[in-house]
Order: C-alpha cells, then sequence, then structure tokens
C-alpha cells in the first residue's frame, strides 16, 4: 500500500505515539523509520517523563506495560543555595517516569506496530517531499513513493522532515553542553526520586531508572568543555562529587557508556504548515535541563490527534485542524520554551525566582507551586502570579523576623 491518511516520519516516542493515536481513530498511518533495527532507541537523550506526560500514557493504554518493564515512578527534590525543598507528594499528585529509552523506545514501537492501519516501515529515509492537491508526496530512499493526507515529522532535533518540508527554524543558543552515564551503587537516601542542583551557572542531576541504576548528568558552562572531553569519567565524576550533600558516585561503578552532547541550540518550528504537522522535538527542542523532551513528545502526539482525527473521517476542512493543533501547542508550551531558553543562557536566577526558590524551602504551598511548573503541571503565568508571588514575600519576611531577633540577643550576649 502506498496511499495513507497519514505518513509518520520517525519511529521513536512522538512518532510512535501519534501513530497509535491516529491508527485507533480509524485512519490508515505509515510509520518511517531509517533505522532498519526494531530495538533500535535514542542514544543521546534521557529518559525522563515529567508528571503532567503520564497521564497522556495512561490514555495511550501503555503506561502498565512501562511499569512492568520496571519503570521507576517518583517526585523531585532541588537544591539551590538557599537550601532543600521537595515536591510534597500526596493524594491526587502524579508521580514522574522513568525507563531508559532502550526499553521504552522498542516497547512502544512494538505496540504502534500492533496497531490496526499503522504499516511499520524500517530502514526507510525521508528523501523528498513536495505539495500535491491532496496532500503530500513522500519520497523514500527504498521502494515507492507513498501519498497521504498529512506529514508528520517526528524525527528530532535538526528535523529532516521540516526541512525537506520547508519549514523555518529558530534558535537560541545555550550556555551549557552535557555528559551523562548510568551507574550501578547506592541509592539518594531520601525517598525522592529526580535530584536537581541549581549551583549557579552549573547544573546537576540524578535519577533512579530501571533495573536499580542511576543517571548522573552534568550540565556544565561551556568553558569547562575541552576539561570534560579530556577525562570524561573523571570529569563527570568531580562534577557530581562535588555537589551540596553529593549523591553515592563516588561508590558507584559506572554501568554503560557515557553519553555527551555539547551542542544544546534550542529549536524551535512551526508546529503545523501547508499538509505538514511536526511534534516532539522536530517542532520545539528545548534546554534538556527540564527534561521535557519525553513527555512533550507524547503529549504534542496526542494533541496533533485530537485536533486532524475530524478532519481526516472528512468532519472539517484538514487546514482547520492543523491551525488548532498550532494553537493548542503555542498555548500549552510557548511560556515554558521562552522561561527554558531564557535560563539555558546561563545567567543569575532572575529576582522572581530567587525569590520563589528561597520562600519553598520554608513553605509547603510554595514548594508544590515550584514543583508543579518545573513537571510543567502549570503554567507560567500561574507561577509568576502576583498571588503566589506575595506569598512567597511574606514567608521571605516571617523567616527574617526571628533571624534578625536571634541575631540582636546574639549582638546583645
Amino acid at each position: 500500500m502506498t496511499d495513507f491518511d497519514v505518513v509518520v516520519v520517525g519511529a521513536s516516542l512522538a512518532g510512535c505515539a501519534t501513530a497509535i493515536q491516529l491508527g485507533r481513530a480509524g485512519h490508515r498511518v505509515a510509520l518511517v523509520d531509517k533505522r532498519p533495527d526494531p530495538a533500535a532507541y535514542k542514544r543521546v537523550c534521557g529518559h525522563f517523563i515529567q508528571s503532567s506526560a503520564v497521564p497522556a500514557l495512561e490514555r495511550l493504554g501503555v503506561l502498565d506495560e512501562l511499569e512492568a518493564a520496571g519503570a521507576v515512578r517518583g517526585h523531585g527534590r532541588v537544591w539551590s543555595p538557599y537550601g532543600w525543598f521537595g515536591d510534597p507528594a500526596g493524594p491526587g499528585r502524579n508521580a514522574s517516569l522513568s525507563l531508559r529509552r532502550e526499553k521504552l523506545d522498542p516497547l512502544l514501537r512494538r505496540r504502534a506496530a500492533a496497531t490496526p492501519g499503522v504499516e511499520l516501515l524500517l530502514g526507510h529515509a525521508l528523501t523528498g517531499t513536495e505539495r500535491t492537491p491532496e496532500g503530500r508526496r513522500v519520497e523514500l530512499s527504498r521502494g515507492p513513493a507513498l501519498t497521504t493526507r498529512l506529514l508528520v515529522g517526528a524525527d528530532g532535533r535538526g528535523s529532516r522532515t521540516a526541512a525537506l518540508a520547508g519549514v523555518r527554524t529558530r534558535t537560541s543558543d545555550n550556555a551549557r553542553f552535557a555528559y551523562w552515564g548510568y551507574f550501578e551503587g547506592p541509592p539518594l537516601g531520601t525517598g525522592a526520586s529526580v535530584h536537581i542542583w541549581f549551583c549557579g551557572r552549573d547544573i546537576g542531576i540524578a535519577t533512579p531508572t530501571d533495573g536499580g541504576l542511576m543517571l548522573y548528568v552534568a550540565f556544565p558552562g561551556r568553558e569547562r568543555a575541552t576539561a570534560f572531553k579530556a577525562d570524561i569519567e573523571g570529569e563527570l565524576r568531580a562534577f557530581v562529587g562535588a555537589l551540596p550533600d553529593a549523591p553515592p558516585i563516588a561508590e558507584s561503578r559506572l554501568a554503560g557508556p557515557l553519553v555527551g552532547k555539547l551542542d544544546l541550540t534550542n529549536e524551535w518550528r512551526a508546529p503545523a504548515g501547508d499538509a505538514v504537522a511536526l511534534v516532539g522535538d522536530a517542532a520545539l527542542a528545548a534546554d534538556p535541563v527540564g527534561a521535557v523532551g519525553c513527555g512533550w513528545a507524547v503529549q504534542s502526539a496526542e494533541w496533533l490527534a485530537e485536533a486532524v482525527s475530524p478532519a481526516l473521517h472528512g468532519e472539517r476542512r484538514p487546514a482547520a485542524g492543523l491551525r488548532a493543533y498550532r494553537r493548542r501547542h503555542r498555548r500549552e508550551l510557548l511560556g515554558h520554551s521562552l522561561m527554558a531558553a531564557d535560563a539555558a543562557r546561563g545567567r543569575p536566577m532572575a529576582p522572581p525566582q530567587r525569590l520563589l526558590f528561597a520562600a519553598a524551602v520554608h513553605d509547603p504551598v510554595t514548594a508544590r507551586r515550584v514543583a508543579d511548573f518545573a513537571s510543567r503541571e502549570i503554567r507560567p503565568h500561574t507561577l509568576l502570579s502576583p498571588r503566589a508571588l506575595a506569598r512567597a514575600a511574606a514567608v521571605i519576611a516571617r523567616t527574617r523576623v526571628p533571624q534578625a531577633r536571634s541575631g540582636a540577643r546574639t549582638a546583645a550576649q
């Protein structure tokens, strides 16, 4: 078959989720990937899925299978110069999910291939596309050309689909690079899952995952890249070991290859255009410090399927469905992406962020608000609302009064 309702390029998280959603809705979907191995997985990527995306995985019908594969659920803990604070877990709180990509990607690919209406085409690279009256013609490296009403790019950073379809890319600089690896060793011992350290320009992350492994990540400033490249493991261990209340990397053994990415440039593209749509990192590749890529991949796939499925069934014009997806994508992610791009410059925290982080150490309500933002449960305007900032200021004022009195008594003595 060469005629499809949708051709999805990229059979990783975003592409598989899109194919499953649209296949279940009764559409004919070609899921294309240049890699011939059905067990292939994305290596230059973390595995963390924010809690805001877990309901989308549940609606996709794969959450139980991910947990059976060993996925670790949890909540976050944050260190800043003001001290530690955590996400106050409790009833009604979604938990994040961690499952290595070598398990996650093949699992979703198998589920997509088993979905009625989805045809998995491995070992086929996209080589060209052109607009037709009915949609798009898609040229592949093998086999005949495909015709489709909608072409979906799910091929990540530097999307070839976007380039061949003429979608413009906007970028902004990132002042950090990253190296990471999986280690076997003692647990964090705090009862929380992901730990993140904000140490000025440098950021460290520790995340437990399946198989009893710990992922340690260093996000140093780019001026340290030469030293890291000369001794990756030594520099990673030294970086993590120097974090305040350092996690037990010194007692841990490296359990796989170390991975690094020196260019973390932020990328934006219009998520929908002329019979083409983009999901996941192909539409928006944000600073990986926020660990949003996997979650946004699954969520944007769901938003696209909801918007375009009626059009593919003939219930509305295709262009209207793509406009609806573009509006939803912008509404949900634009504010987050702009704040992430600003933070990626490596500048000191802005005054509102310093205020919220300082208050979160003393106030569970502020801590929950910051955690909700970090997990993308709320948008920036909610985090930075006048009411939230006023509460944080009041918390800081209350904590400083006892400190001032204690200092005065000490001076008098």
